[in-house]
């Protein structure tokens, strides 16, 4: 990239802090933040038929106990954030949550992550709802294969520099 056009894209960039001045992917340096107590809550849904849920609700899915499964793919998924997201920092983390709720035509699924550290727990908190509710998908699929996800998102988050937020 020429120094000009580096030099525009850089300008272009402003608080993009994923990019550096040349536009490739790094990882945010968060060495001068301070440790902090920091939370995130994530919540999603996957809808399924009477019949799937029936049999979730009632333990009788052949593949298992579907609830348990997913909460421990849940809580596991947010443990391995950082392997699976690009630039994601490694963290700490001092507590996953797990509640996968049945209501009327689905399963949700809400993770809370907690950690003592220089950055949030966002992307661990979407990771566990995913995992959860991808695996209630594989346990109950022959069940239902038009379940369908979706809702995945931050709901709220506390701690750090921008500090609290909810939705």
């Amino acid at each position: 990239m020429s120094p000009r056009r580096r030099a525009r894209w850089s300008a272009d960039l402003g608080a993009l802090t994923h990019l550096d001045a040349d536009g490739a992917a790094h990882m945010v340096d968060v060495g001068d933040k301070a440790v902090t107590r920091r939370e995130a809550v994530a919540t999603g849904r996957i809808v399924m038929s009477p019949e799937a849920l029936a049999a979730i609700r009632a333990g009788a899915v052949k593949k298992g106990d579907v609830l348990a499964v997913a909460r421990v793919a849940g809580i596991m998924a947010a443990k391995r954030t950082s392997d699976l997201i690009p630039l994601c920092h490694p963290l700490p983390i001092t507590r996953v949550s797990l509640d996968l709720t049945p209501g009327d035509d689905g399963i949700t699924a809400t993770a809370t992550v907690a950690t003592d550290g220089k950055t949030g727990v966002e992307m661990e908190a979407l990771t566990a709802v995913s995992a959860a509710l991808l695996t209630v998908y594989d346990m109950a699929k022959a069940l239902d294969k038009t379940m369908t996800i979706g809702g995945i998102r931050v709901i709220e988050k506390r701690g750090g520099r921008s500090g609290d937020w909810r939705a």
